[in-house]
């Protein structure tokens, strides 16, 4: 069944673009809603995406005899971003995404790229081209070295361009690496090699070895560029844009319980949102469910547990919930626990011998690290299960997210429309104090 739901659009800083913010408050109010369930979509998703995702995941839990009764819901729409599906429709190899990539060419990524991300399409467009012309020369013969290092070095700056530095947290910010990267051209080889997106090649490399797997690269750190970029706006929108219509939602219906939940990418969003609003006193969250959560498992460690020897970006927000947090996690999911940390592939060569098992994983991977005080759950919750508030709980969904038919790429990543999933949110739910 589907529910009817609330619906607010944010732009890529955060600002709200649909509809009126004090319009929304106002039907808020008036409803008499008691607890507010409010949904951010993930990566990659349009309109209609999202739109199937809330009026499924909504309609189950609504559809629970132990929803609350005054229960509503509002969903959350970004400017995400993610490659052509024609890519993975194309892949060579089920779930690699650098054969998905390589699949494709230069100017069939930069469009997608361009269309969330507007401001940049000009230098999009001519990055596309770049690498669709100097792979023609590569599949020709043409490999005269000067040229294409030329090229490499304009491709590699217009990277920076794209996906400048970010307020990203250094638990979320390993992509950094590749996007600095002094030595493009050795690089950009060892990633196609990490994404799989060139045919390996023998001890001794011919100049069309070389470069096929370099502007391979170069299609492979577009995708790296992305991962980061989302991220980044994510963060952007929680903290800048969720997070006061939060704090303006509490000062006008203090009543009213939120339950956040965010899937992917928008598991960081709404995440982020705790640090948008000004005080515990301050914020209705009442639980926090982060369903495949796209970005790292150390957010909420304390420095003392974290292996980045600082406290992580979320640690000092918690108080804003006021019951629990709880963060699914499967081995099917192939998009947050085989790809993620490889975008960050050269901040794992920088401190390769010392780096601990998990510094670079998200979050859908293994459930939030180092956390307290924290619980284990497993789906689907057994009768009567409870929760307390102001714990974390880890909730393997093994048994449960596990369609990997959905996408050569990801995986069961977005396998979540399901009764467990609903389930475990409502539980968080109720524990609201």
């Amino acid at each position: 069944m589907s529910v009817d739901y609330w619906s607010l659009t944010f732009d890529a800083d955060g600002g709200v673009t649909d509809p009126d913010p004090a319009g929304l408050l106002a039907e808020v109010v008036a409803s008499q809603t008691s607890d507010l369930f409010v949904m951010s979509h993930g990566w990659g998703n349009s309109t209609g995406d999202a739109r199937y995702l809330y009026d499924g995941l909504f309609g189950l839990i609504g559809a629970l005899p132990d929803c609350p009764p005054g229960a509503r819901f509002l969903g959350v729409f970004w400017p995400s971003l993610w490659f052509p599906e024609q890519g993975q429709a194309r892949a060579v190899a089920a779930g690699t995404p650098g054969q998905a990539d390589a699949a494709l060419s230069g100017k069939e990524i930069t469009a997608t790229l361009a269309e969330a991300m507007p401001e940049h399409a000009r230098t999009l467009a001519r990055m596309g081209t770049i690498i669709d012309r100097r792979l023609a020369d590569v599949e020709a013969g043409r490999t005269d070295p000067t040229k294409h290092d030329k090229d490499l070095l304009t491709f590699h700056a217009l990277l920076g361009q794209v996906f400048p530095g970010s307020e990203l947290a250094t638990e979320d910010g390993g992509e950094r690496s590749l996007i600095d990267s002094t030595n493009p051209k050795a690089d950009y080889q060892a990633l196609s090699k990490t994404m799989k997106s060139a045919p390996p090649s023998g001890d001794v490399q011919s100049l069309g070895d070389i470069f096929g797997k370099v502007w391979n690269g170069a299609k492979d750190a577009l995708r790296v560029g992305s991962y980061y970029q989302m991220k980044s706006r994510a963060g952007d929108v929680g903290r800048k844009g969720l997070g006061p219509f939060l704090e303006r939602l509490h000062a006008a219906a203090p009543g009213v319980r939120v339950h956040l939940i965010g899937h992917s990418f928008g598991a960081r969003l709404v995440s982020y949102a705790l640090a948008g609003t000004s005080s515990a006193a301050a914020s209705p969250i009442g639980s926090l469910s982060l369903v495949q959560g796209a970005f790292s498992h150390w957010v909420f460690t304390q420095a003392a547990d974290n292996p980045f020897g600082q406290a992580g970006a979320l640690c000092a927000f918690t108080d804003r919930v006021h019951g629990p947090m709880v963060a699914t996690f499967t081995a099917a999911d192939w998009a947050v626990g085989k790809w993620y940390p490889k975008a960050s592939f050269l901040a794992q060569q920088d401190v390769e011998g010392t780096d601990p098992a998990g510094r670079w994983d998200g979050m859908g991977s293994d459930g939030f690290q180092e956390v307290r005080p924290h619980g284990d759950l497993t789906l689907p919750l057994g009768p009567g299960t409870l929760l307390a508030a102001g714990t974390f709980y880890r909730a393997d969904a093994n048994a449960v997210i596990t369609d990997v038919s959905q996408s050569s790429f990801a995986g069961a990543h977005s396998d979540i429309r399901k009764d467990p999933v609903a389930e475990l949110i409502v539980a968080a739910a109720r524990a609201a104090t």
